[in-house]
């Protein structure tokens, strides 16, 4: 199962350091965010992913491409014209990374990669956040509903899309946030079936808007709630939380040696 992580926002609430970089590029303990979420879905198996890139897309392709440079030691024979690369570190990765446009919205992005993605169930996430969710529970569930689209929701007051879910984990409406409202958002890390590229249109599409609105409408959105750790990186102050969590070695998300 391929796994498609939105990475071409612009990152302005994080301004300081996005101004540079996309917000996915932002390290956490001197490694992207990215490479964090990528190293948790590898753990469970997951190593075909495709990075919907747009701001700053060649900042991305630029990290893999010189990947063991980032990673490993390296000898450069000048009179030679030679480098030597020294215990590199290898990933199980099959990385493909589009430019979705600089200001394509999310839905778009995803409807642009229809054609890599093909004809099969595909996992989907956000580029800034991560989480310990159980990822085989949480395709076991998808599998099981036979419903077009699984998001993970967890219960955390901040500015993401507010469900209404009924007893059966049916999610019976999407919307944003307002000011009144509870805390089971959506946190990202979904599943959804090659069917959701009918709910997608052209660049302006917002998947958080009018495709899940549908999909709620038809009784085809359901939510995989999730109790534990889950966190995103909106704010210097939630990136400075998770570099903490890192360097004291308690970061939940670390499932790799």
């Amino acid at each position: 199962m391929k796994v498609l992580i939105l990475a071409g926002g612009f990152g302005t609430r994080i301004s300081e350091e996005s101004h540079l970089k996309p917000k996915p590029m932002i390290e956490i303990g001197e490694m992207p965010i990215l490479w964090h979420i990528m190293k948790y879905y590898s753990s469970y198996g997951y190593n075909d992913f495709i990075i919907l890139a747009g701001y700053k897309q060649y900042v991305i392709k630029e990290f893999f491409a010189n990947y063991f440079l980032h990673n490993s030691d390296v000898t450069f024979d000048l009179s030679n014209n030679q480098m030597e690369v020294h215990n590199n570190m290898n990933e199980p990765w099959k990385v493909t990374i589009v430019d979705t446009g600089l200001n394509t919205m999310t839905g778009g992005r995803i409807k642009r990669v229809q054609k890599y993605v093909g004809d099969e169930p595909f996992m989907l996430t956000y580029g800034d956040g991560v989480s310990d969710v159980n990822l085989s529970s949480l395709v076991e569930f998808h599998k099981s509903h036979g419903k077009t689209a699984t998001i993970t929701t967890v219960s955390l007051a901040q500015q993401k899309g507010v469900l209404d879910i009924d007893g059966n984990n049916c999610i019976k409406s999407f919307r944003e946030k307002e000011n009144e409202d509870g805390a089971i958002i959506n946190g990202g890390f979904m599943v959804f079936q090659p069917s959701v590229f009918d709910y997608l249109s052209g660049d302006k599409c917002v998947l958080e808007q009018e495709p899940m609105h549908r999909l709620a409408a038809d009784g085809q959105l359901m939510s995989f709630y999730h109790p534990g750790f889950w966190q995103c990186m909106d704010t210097q102050r939630e990136k400075k939380l998770l570099e903490t969590l890192w360097e004291e070695n308690r970061a939940p998300w670390k499932r790799w040696s």
